[in-house]
């Protein structure tokens, strides 16, 4: 077998994946782990969270890699310079980059969106597809129906924009699938419901797969400086940089539970039809 390049050789596998399907808390995890991390004495600012982080499908990423200003449309193409972008993300030799993504752990046109080499850690959020279809049509500024569709149909994926590349979903039940299946590296895998539920519990998680030691008070100054009414507050004062073009706001009510009033009983059997299976298996099937 021939040897890898020098480069490869060098690297560190230090990227931990924050992957989730949108609009199911990886947000909110980013937000918690930035002032952690940073562990002031307020609340971080929401459009300063990438200090901690940052996304794997910025736009301006990828025409820096490339040293020119890339057509998004040619997804192939674009997608030829991903791996470059992850080489360029791990290359500041630090130990730990932690990295946002909606993509499904999944090969598009060949290219492996979430590699091994690059990799140290994984952690995944779910949320019940049933609360997280509500969230996703505010959020594309489509109807349910039309979200509904989207979360159940297996080529479903944001297209690019002029801030971001093409990003490959699938559907909700694929997406999960492709990120607690089995792999080389450490995984977390949290559900939602249970961050409400217990966040020190859930949180301390991520922690402790980052191998970041746990400090009480600060943990819960962090869970409290990343409150939804928090972050609410902060979206109304000073507007969110990550919100849609498209939806008024980006941080809802954040609850459990809301698909019982707000979404129809038609739409819910069809997620649960299409669905159930996963569904069942995390517990969302009632």
């Amino acid at each position: 077998m021939a040897e890898p390049p020098e480069y490869c050789r060098d690297m560190k596998r230090s990227i931990i994946w924050l992957a989730s399907y949108p609009k199911s808390g990886n947000t909110w995890t980013r937000v918690f782990l930035a002032n952690y991390l940073l562990n002031t004495q307020k609340p971080i600012p929401i459009n300063e969270v990438h200090r901690v982080g940052r996304g794997d499908s910025l736009a301006a990423t990828y025409h820096m890699v490339a040293g020119r200003k890339l057509d998004f449309i040619r997804v192939p193409h674009v997608l030829t310079f991903r791996h470059k972008v992850l080489q360029g993300i791990v290359n500041n030799n630090a130990d730990i980059n932690l990295v946002k993504t909606h993509n499904a752990r999944v090969t598009a046109y060949g290219v492996e969106l979430i590699p091994e080499k690059f990799t140290r850690a994984s952690v995944y959020i779910m949320r019940n597809p049933l609360d997280m279809v509500l969230s996703y049509a505010r959020h594309y500024g489509i109807s349910h129906v039309a979200a509904v569709e989207r979360i159940t149909h297996p080529d479903n994926a944001n297209l690019p924009t002029e801030t971001s590349v093409a990003e490959f979903l699938g559907t909700w039940e694929a997406h999960v699938l492709s990120w607690v299946k089995d792999a080389s590296w450490p995984q977390v895998v949290l559900r939602y419901e249970d961050l409400l539920d217990d966040p020190e519990t859930e949180f301390v998680k991520v922690l402790d797969l980052m191998g970041v030691p746990v400090d009480p008070e600060r943990l819960r100054r962090a869970i409290r400086f990343s409150s939804f009414d928090e972050l609410s507050k902060q979206e109304e004062e000073s507007g969110f940089i990550e919100k849609s073009t498209v939806s008024e706001r980006f941080f809802g009510k954040g609850e459990k539970d809301q698909w019982k009033t707000d979404l129809d009983p038609a739409l819910a059997d069809i997620i649960r039809d299409k669905l159930g299976p996963t569904m069942k298996r995390y517990g969302y099937l009632e």
